[in-house]
């Protein structure tokens, strides 16, 4: 199948903005947050920039490079560079195929409550039982998670150009504009100041190897490394478009958007927490909760709290849209490139296969809460599995297979192809010997965290 036929992006601008979509997504809105207010603040943020411009520009850079060269998604990709390794390209498939289904579940649960801010019923979602009420129903996610799921069907559906790329170029400003409106509001309230200070002081005390292994964790989530995501992105990306300052300006979308959302968010707690007389620290490092319980309550409790959760719940919906259609164009493109099928049918698959695996996601939490793997419910699994397991592998493997099977120079010089490589020193030490340290570091600490034997 010809690039043509697989559709490609119209340019650099095109392509960043759909790329930087899919690495903002619902990791930088709640789990960056609440991770920087664990963790030391500003400590965090400057870990978390030091491994975003070296351990994420190299593995982002590997991935795009492998997508344009080959010009396939990632199964096809590591078959032609090298037969003997395309099992990690089906390895990798796994991950947008795991992650999409449950992704959407959550992507309902942010319309469910941007539909009741809209409505003006904060007050009932600020109560500590809504969420839990919600989730436990059969019928009502499920209809949230098809809405979700139809909405990101129908953009795929359209296309690389007239679909994905569109919407991002519609989205993406949209989500910068609301996220600088959403902190500035923040960031004004009384009290904020110290969140803010809180946010970005670094406290060095809290500093350890669980500061470094919570940012580099983060990096999966954040920048959608590892998932696929990236290497059919790159297939579609034309050859004469800049490839380095590509990633560095999905770097700086990325990063910064994750920043400003600390800033809509800290303030803001700890602004309603000195009012109410509560821990703002305790009410920052409650971890998924932060969106669907805490943020609600602060909603409820600040001065126009409806209109400003409102506005935080769209976008966040938007967030999470952007990730999911790439989620899905990973997939689609995946079983397009393997199959030789067209893009409907492809869509339609991925669909089916997306509701079969949702399913359980969200009934997880309700009339299936009985059924456990491991002692995880079916989303936990499935974000467990995907996350904590696989992500960190396929991981370790890509640089294997760069570092040592087709040598770094075979990126650098798809890089190349178009503009010098500036950094491409750094990218050969980081791929070779610096990130497969870290991965492994944050494959083994994911396993014992999620068991209980050290806590991160």
């Amino acid at each position: 199948m010809s690039t043509n036929e697989r559709g490609s992006f119209s340019g650099k601008l095109g392509f960043v903005l759909a790329a930087a979509g899919s690495a903002v997504g619902l990791g930088n809105m709640w789990r960056f947050p609440y991770l920087a207010a664990q963790y030391g603040g500003g400590i965090f943020l400057l870990v978390y920039l030091i491994l975003a411009v070296t351990f994420g520009f190299a593995l982002m850079s590997a991935e795009i490079a492998l997508g344009r060269k080959t010009g396939l998604s990632a199964i096809g990709a590591f078959k032609k560079l090298n037969k003997k390794y395309a099992f990690i390209g089906y390895l990798v498939s796994v991950v947008p195929i795991i992650i999409l289904p449950y992704y959407c579940v959550i992507g309902g649960w942010v319309m469910k409550y941007f539909s009741v801010f809209v409505s003006g019923q904060v007050h009932e979602a600020a109560n500590t039982s809504f969420f839990g009420s919600f989730v436990s129903k059969p019928a009502e996610p499920l209809l949230w998670f098809a809405l979700f799921l139809g909405i990101t069907s129908i953009v795929v559906l359209f296309g690389v150009e007239k679909g994905i790329e569109k919407v991002s170029k519609v989205m993406m400003p949209v989500l910068v504009v609301l996220s600088i409106i959403i902190a500035v509001y923040s960031c004004f309230m009384p009290g904020a100041s110290e969140g803010v200070k809180y946010y970005f002081i670094p406290k060095i005390d809290q500093f350890s190897i669980k500061t470094v292994l919570a940012a580099m964790g983060q990096l999966f989530y954040s920048m959608s490394l590892a998932m696929g995501i990236m290497i059919t992105y790159g297939s579609y990306m034309k050859k004469d478009v800049n490839l380095e300052s590509s990633v560095r300006n999905i770097e700086i979308f990325d990063t910064g958007i994750a920043f400003i959302a600390g800033l809509m968010i800290v303030p803001a707690v700890f602004s309603t927490a000195a009012a109410g007389g509560e821990n703002p620290g305790e009410l920052l490092v409650s971890g998924p909760s932060l969106m669907f319980k805490t943020l609600p309550h602060v909603f409820d409790i600040m001065p126009g709290g409806t209109i400003i959760g409102a506005l935080f719940f769209l976008l966040v919906i938007f967030a999470a849209l952007t990730s999911s259609i790439s989620l899905m164009e990973a997939v689609v493109s995946i079983i397009r490139d393997k199959f030789g099928v067209e893009r409907k049918l492809s869509c339609l698959i991925t669909l089916i296969i997306s509701i079969i695996l949702g399913v359980p996601s969200s009934l997880g939490n309700g009339i299936w809460s009985g059924i456990t793997i491991l002692g995880m419910d079916f989303l936990t699994f499935f974000d467990f599995a995907s996350n904590s397991i696989i992500m960190p592998i396929v991981a370790l493997l890509t640089c294997i297979f760069i570092g040592y099977i087709i040598k770094p120079a075979a990126i650098i010089e798809e890089v190349e192809s178009s503009a010098p490589f500036k950094g491409k020193k750094l990218f050969t030490v980081v791929i070779k010997y610096f990130a497969p340290v870290c991965i492994v570091l944050i494959l083994v600490s994911s396993i014992l965290s999620q068991f209980g034997i050290i806590t991160l």
